[in-house]
């Protein structure tokens, strides 16, 4: 099942991500997808705020360190493989580790991993726009009904 939300700003794009972060109640990766600068880390902010991240902590593109973890409601471990040339997989990053505990992962540049998990959810984000961002989010299983058709009913 896939879903598509146009955004018209950073601000919606955010509103977007905690809406995610609000029905999220169990371990789960998010795949993140889309070109440079269209606001998948902006969608990481908002998901922050839906998982009860404090306000203290600033979420910030993890480029140069690859993982940020950030408490909340759930842990969220924040993953950016920009900077990976090749194609990964998730025990190059250390992503079973991850997955075992009881959180959130959303990747930047998901399309770099090679393989799939259970519990994901893909999101992909597209420029149309200088601030407009058309957002296709998919999933399967447990997550086709309680992300997307919640994300489905307007707020």
């Amino acid at each position: 099942m896939e879903i598509m939300i146009v955004s018209e700003s950073p601000e919606q794009t955010r509103e977007i991500g905690e809406r995610i972060g609000r029905l999220l109640d169990r371990s789960a990766v998010l795949k993140l997808t889309g070109d440079l600068g269209c606001g998948k880390t902006c969608l990481v902010q908002g998901l922050a705020l839906g998982l009860d991240v404090p306000p203290e902590y600033y979420v910030t593109s993890p480029t140069f360190t690859l993982v940020n973890q950030y408490p909340g409601r759930l842990e969220l471990y924040h993953v950016d493989l920009y900077r990976l040339g090749d194609a990964v997989d998730f025990e190059d990053v250390g992503l079973p580790d991850i997955l075992g505990e009881d959180g959130v992962v959303a990747v930047e540049w998901a399309e770099k991993l090679v393989e799939a998990c259970d519990n994901q959810i893909e999101i992909r984000l597209i420029a149309i726009g200088e601030e407009s961002r058309e957002i296709r989010i998919s999933a399967e299983g447990i997550f086709s009904d309680l992300i997307l058709k919640n994300l489905e009913k307007p707020k």
